[in-house]
């Protein structure tokens, strides 16, 4: 059953253990391993390379087809088909396809070929400090070279995208949109005796108790709050 809810293939899910309750609650905890593929999978599926495409042929060859001749006598749905089959054909000869990123992040605006090299740079530095065979020193300056240029490269983004907003309204707010995106995960809380609770069972005790409290009516007079973040609380 978890295959089937957690995974795409058989086999994946493994050392299943049934816990104990949560908190009051009288359901049971469930741990398991997800195991994963010895070879990294890529994704199949494709898209039209746009930064490749040659549009002056494109229109060339769309502007070379006799329209009025190859639409007579056709409705709108028959001349519909016509027109999108010569489009695909020209679309083949014009636009290069690639292997579509199975990333679901997108590459910031802010990011060029040059960081790329020096955060590259600085994860090599990172792995070969680890084996020994970089000293602390110069990774150490590796990291600082490498976070002053993405620093820079960020503000002169912002500052390029304040400047041209009139102009460029929807790359603004894009940017501000990507940056009040909210977090998945939970800050650290405090429980009745207003202790910082910050492990994951810990935390998942304290919500099933305040959450139970909402259903019971009984509520503590400490109320449980998220300790990270501007005004966020749970439950007032």
């Amino acid at each position: 059953m978890l295959d089937l809810v957690l995974t795409n293939k058989e086999g994946l899910v493994g050392n299943v253990k049934l816990k104990g309750s949560l908190g009051c609650s009288d359901h049971k905890m469930v741990e398991f391993r997800i195991l994963r593929a010895a070879r990294r999978a890529h994704s199949k599926l494709t898209t039209l390379d746009l930064r490749r495409a040659d549009f002056g042929l494109l229109r060339d060859l769309l502007g070379r087809i006799p329209w009025e001749k190859a639409l007579e006598g056709r409705g709108a749905q028959e001349s519909c088909l016509v027109f999108k089959g010569h489009l695909l054909q020209a679309q083949e000869r014009c636009i290069p396809t690639k292997r579509k990123s199975s990333k679901n992040t997108k590459r910031p605006p802010w990011m060029n070929k040059e960081l790329l090299g020096k955060v590259k740079q600085k994860k090599e530095a990172y792995r070969g400090w680890k084996q020994g065979q970089v000293a602390w020193e110069e990774y150490r300056e590796t990291v600082r070279a490498a976070r002053d240029q993405v620093r820079k490269a960020k503000a002169l983004t912002e500052i390029s995208l304040a400047r041209d907003v009139k102009d460029n309204k929807k790359s603004f707010y894009r940017y501000v949109s990507d940056k009040r995106r909210t977090r998945e995960n939970v800050g650290p809380l405090r429980n009745d005796t207003a202790d910082l609770v910050t492990k994951d069972m810990e935390k998942a005790k304290v919500l099933n108790n305040f959450f139970a409290s909402v259903f019971t009516g009984k509520r503590s007079s400490h109320t449980t709050q998220v300790t990270e973040g501007k005004g966020k609380r749970l439950g007032e």
